[in-house]
């Protein structure tokens, strides 16, 4: 399946960063692969309609995505509706993402429904020294932070977008 308009928007809610990188390292693949492709802050989109396709990302916090990409996914729910659309969440902080398949939490699998998204993957999530908020701070505290992404995935995992886009 290509697309006629070769812009792809890979649009994030992340508090910290982490998810923000993993949108960067989709795009850049995307990128690579011929595809026009911004990543951007879910909060900052106004209009999805340039866009051919869209991936959209979102930490987890306490079993719901993060509430900007919550947001992104209701605002533009008819356009997204309308060109092909992929999911992506972060999260676990452990190496379970990297071991199985995690199927999306409930909010974000109602919402692939509704709008007909082809594909949710899980990545590992990221907490480090210096997070926001007080649940990071405790969860740091606890020892359990650390980095649990695999960028050879993410890769991996946006080849294979690039991949259906392009017809290749």
């Amino acid at each position: 399946m290509t697309v006629a308009n070769d812009k792809v928007l890979v649009a994030h809610g992340t508090t910290n960063g982490s998810t923000a990188r993993i949108a960067e390292a989709v795009a850049d693949v995307l990128r690579t692969a011929g595809l026009t492709a911004e990543a951007a802050p879910a909060a900052s989109v106004r209009d999805v309609t340039p866009y051919g396709a869209v991936v959209v990302g979102g930490a987890l916090y306490a079993g719901r995505w993060h509430k900007d990409a919550r947001r992104f996914v209701r605002r533009h729910g008819r356009a997204l509706a309308g060109r092909p659309l992929w999911f992506f969440s972060s999260g676990p902080l452990d190496a379970s993402a990297s071991e199985r398949d995690l199927p999306p939490v409930p909010g974000v699998q109602k919402a692939m429904t509704r709008l007909g998204a082809r594909e949710h993957i899980t990545f590992g999530g990221c907490l480090e020294e210096g997070a926001k908020g007080w649940v990071a701070r405790m969860i740091l505290r606890s020892g359990k932070g650390g980095d649990f992404r695999d960028f050879a995935v993410v890769e991996e995992w946006a080849g294979r977008v690039a991949a259906e886009l392009t017809g290749e």
